[in-house]
């Protein structure tokens, strides 16, 4: 029986848990809206999102705007290689891959991006922002950054592949090797978090990694972003 000295809404809580270790919601389950929560607990929409916020901070539940209440799929396991490819970790992970281009813009590199593809700090470079998903649920936002005179029509051709890989084997790259990886933590922006439907305040895997062509000439420096709860990184050697 519920400890009538709790707080309404940890008695929510604890009733919601409740019915997810049941099995009635499963992994990927999205729970009804809150209206129908907050009528079915016979409290206001306030109580129940102060039980939510605290079993999304369990990692029991997962809130997107817009989207809704989800009991959260377990984190795709994520190999980092010299191979390291998004379609291949997701879906070894049982789940749909897919990539949405969000922009891309022709831009002038910063010191530190011009130094990882080796040209000059005044070097025309190629930015894209990539949103990452599976099973159509996003799961991270990637910023590559090319030499623009290196591959001209990869903003094309990742329009036609929707695959880094792809787009540039169709650029006249026919295959590619990690050269390093550097892997950190931060809390999201409100930029991400708008793109990513989630509140602000959740923890980000955030990778700097270097892709280079069989002779080792830098072809794709990557900046991503991934969601904490939804990934976790594996170091293959």
């Amino acid at each position: 029986m519920p400890d009538k000295q709790q707080p309404k809404w940890r008695q929510i809580a604890d009733k919601l848990t409740a019915n997810i270790r049941s099995g009635k919601w499963k992994p990927g389950d999205r729970l009804p809206g809150e209206y129908a929560l907050a009528e079915r607990f016979h409290v206001n929409r306030h109580t129940l999102r102060q039980a939510v916020a605290h079993l999304e901070n369990e990692g029991v539940l997962r809130a997107e705007q817009g989207r809704g209440i989800f009991v959260p799929d377990p984190p795709i396991n994520y190999a980092v290689t010299q191979r390291t490819r998004f379609s291949d970790n997701v879906g070894q992970a049982q789940r749909r891959p897919s990539r949405r281009l969000l922009n891309a813009k022709e831009i002038t590199g910063d010191t530190a991006i011009a130094a990882a593809l080796e040209v000059p700090a005044d070097t025309p470079l190629i930015r894209l922002e990539v949103l990452s998903l599976a099973d159509e649920r996003p799961v991270g936002i990637v910023s590559h950054y090319f030499v623009k005179a290196r591959v001209p029509d990869i903003v094309e051709a990742f329009r036609a592949e929707r695959s880094i890989t792809a787009a540039l084997r169709r650029c006249g790259v026919p295959d590619y090797r990690r050269r390093t990886t550097r892997i950190s933590a931060q809390l999201i922006s409100a930029a991400d978090a708008r793109v990513l439907g989630v509140r602000r305040g959740c923890a980000m895997l955030v990778t700097d990694s270097v892709n280079v062509e069989p002779d080792g000439r830098p072809i794709d420096v990557g900046h991503g972003r991934m969601l904490g709860d939804l990934m976790t990184f594996v170091v293959e050697f």
